[in-house]
């Protein structure tokens, strides 16, 4: 009883906790769940889900982590040339859509705050590499956030800081391309 109405006083209050997180796809993104849990309820994000689950990454991706995630939207992947998306999920392409997908993971809890303390130390500019092994390119816009792939191909932060137990999700409006 007493704990179901500290969790009911806490939503009340809109307590940033284990219990309340942010919305995005029109789901709430719950700081207790891990990138894998949270990520399947957004409704924007279902061609990453599916694509992580072709690859095999699921659970990596419900591990401990931390991971930083730049989570591309539907429309971040519809962007891509005409057929890409349908063979990068063949199996055949696996090692391929891996090496992708592994390129929007750094293996480390980055906040947009200390990303742009990073950027601004790094006069303007902050190199990190991914779990894939890809170079990204972190730079300020204003007050945003911008990822610029190994091609040249710049993402914009377009929701930030979604925490999760295992790191964190920023919402990218592109697919970051690897070197291939």
């Amino acid at each position: 009883m007493l704990k179901s109405s500290l969790i009911a006083l806490a939503l009340t209050l809109g307590a940033s906790s284990a219990f309340a997180g942010m919305m995005v796809g029109g789901a709430e993104m719950f700081p207790a769940r891990n990138i894998i849990e949270n990520a399947v309820n957004s409704k924007d994000h279902t061609t990453l889900v599916a694509a992580v689950k072709a690859a095999g990454l699921v659970d990596t991706l419900q591990g401990d982590g931390p991971f930083t995630v730049f989570a591309p939207t539907n429309d971040a992947f519809a962007a891509l040339p005409a057929g890409t998306v349908e063979g990068l999920l063949k199996p055949e392409a696996k090692a391929t859509l891996t090496k992708v997908l592994t390129c929007h993971v750094v293996g480390a809890k980055a906040m947009s705050d200390a990303v742009m303390k990073m950027v601004k130390d790094d006069g303007g500019a902050h190199k990190v590499k991914t779990v894939g092994g890809c170079e990204l390119v972190l730079k300020l816009d204003g007050d945003k956030v911008t990822v610029t792939d190994e091609g040249g191909g710049v993402a914009n932060v377009t929701i930030a800081d979604v925490e999760q137990s295992n790191g964190v999700i920023h919402v990218i409006d592109k697919v970051l391309l690897p070197k291939m």
